[in-house]
């Protein structure tokens, strides 16, 4: 499985807008984005931004939401063919089929302080899905499943101090957690307004159908 191993920070600066890559650090004043000095493009000439194209605004785009998501560009398009074969609004469909991965499930109960960190509990078998362990990240969830860490003292000690170390977190509606269990249930599919990545999914689809 390919995987991106270079400093996350350089992501967000690419992008120009905070991929929260880091979990609690991009929150505080340590976020290089925060830093006026060091909110500017890597590389020795990111103080000179260049206008963008066409192509380049619809490129920063997509580059955008894969990064966001922490995939890479196979698994990116194998989604976007996917969003294409069904009927609908193709952008919407897309971020809908991102958001339902496995990783950005465990990540939006709270259950790890990343998407990065998310993965790696999922892959070393910390994360059940209707009571069967899933080890695949990309695992996409659907209406009805409940999702737990496995019964273990290490591992539920380790999933309650990251709920504990965030007390004022809440879930987004399309998600029922119980604390107490450490167990979530999935009641509705994610809609446009709970995916807050700011991205404008119409260029991705135009970058992409090209």
């Amino acid at each position: 499985m390919g995987r991106y191993l270079g400093p996350s920070c350089r992501l967000c600066r690419r992008e120009g807008v905070k991929l929260f890559l880091k979990g609690v650090k991009c929150e505080t004043a340590k976020c290089q984005i925060e830093k006026r000095q060091r909110n500017l493009a890597p590389g020795m000439h990111g103080w000179r931004r260049p206008r963008a194209s066409e192509y380049g605004i619809r490129l920063r785009e997509k580059q955008k939401v894969k990064r966001y998501y922490g995939i890479m560009e196979k698994a990116f398009m194998r989604c976007f063919e996917k969003a294409e074969r069904v009927k609908g609004n193709t952008g919407i469909l897309l971020l809908q089929l991102l958001e339902r991965r496995l990783d950005n499930v465990v990540y939006k109960l709270n259950f790890s302080p990343s998407r990065k960190a998310a993965r790696m509990l999922i892959s070393h078998g910390h994360v059940h899905v209707n009571g069967r362990k899933v080890d695949i990240s990309s695992y996409s969830i659907s209406v009805g499943d409940k999702i737990s860490v496995k019964k273990s003292d290490k591992t539920r000690k380790c999933v309650k101090e990251q709920l504990d170390s965030n007390p004022n977190f809440t879930t987004q509606g399309w998600l029922q957690l119980d604390r107490d269990q450490l167990q979530a249930t999935v009641v509705a599919l994610p809609s446009r307004d709970d995916i807050q990545i700011p991205v404008e999914e119409q260029l991705v689809v135009e970058f992409c159908s090209r």
